[in-house]
């Protein structure tokens, strides 16, 4: 099923991040094993049902303290949904704490290329992710998945941390929950290998979610 449409369109990415995405990323979605092409394969038949059901889905990537991997997940989905212009799909983020987006996270999407505004407050900062200069920046901060700036029903939950999935047994409002686990990049935190491991997640959560964007094309 192609899930996007030739009647509408979404704006194009800033050149940076096609740039990026073509080095980076691209290159590397022949890559993922044989069992992680199998759940995004689950992920893209529920979005795709959920579209023949609603004209439209919602994927709500969600860990524990939305700080990390959910919002990579979220991000690199959303950037993947502009490239492929499909325009019935939607990311979000959520945990089930809130507690602030990690700014290791922040520093190594920078460097990928994507121009980033802060609100600079203390405590669990506001940051506006921009894709293009024609189209809305994600706002990312950490948060519960039932914030109201999420949906609250006929969602998909896309848990990406073991502890989360295991701790929320039940995701109100969703209408189904899949597993898609990733090692807590923050093993790193306060080493010299952290730089490199942030890069790397990125690079791995994001060639996931651009393997899942070109399966829904």
């Amino acid at each position: 099923m192609n899930t996007s449409q030739s009647n509408e369109s979404n704006p194009p990415l800033d050149l940076a991040l096609i740039k990026s995405i073509q080095k980076h990323i691209l290159p590397k979605i022949e890559m993922i094993q044989k069992e992680r092409k199998s759940i995004l394969q689950s992920i893209a038949k529920e979005i795709i049902s959920s579209i023949e059901k609603n004209g439209s889905s919602n994927c709500n990537f969600i860990c524990t303290h939305n700080s990390r991997r959910s919002h990579i997940s979220q991000i690199f989905f959303q950037t993947a949904i502009q490239y492929y212009n499909i325009i019935n799909i939607k990311s979000f983020s959520g945990g089930t704490e809130a507690t602030a987006l990690n700014e290791r996270v922040i520093h190594a999407l920078e460097k990928f290329g994507f121009t980033i505004q802060s609100n600079n407050a203390k405590e669990n900062p506001i940051y506006k992710i921009f894709l293009s200069q024609n189209s809305e920046p994600i706002l990312a901060f950490s948060k519960k998945y039932s914030d109201p700036t999420n949906p609250k029903s006929n969602f998909i939950a896309i848990m990406t941390c073991d502890h989360a999935s295991e701790h929320c047994p039940v995701v109100f409002g969703a209408s189904s929950k899949i597993n898609l686990h990733y090692i807590d990049p923050k093993i790193s935190d306060g080493t010299t290998q952290e730089e490199n491991v942030y890069w790397e997640k990125i690079l791995e959560i994001g060639s996931e979610m651009f393997a899942l964007g070109k399966l829904l094309t």
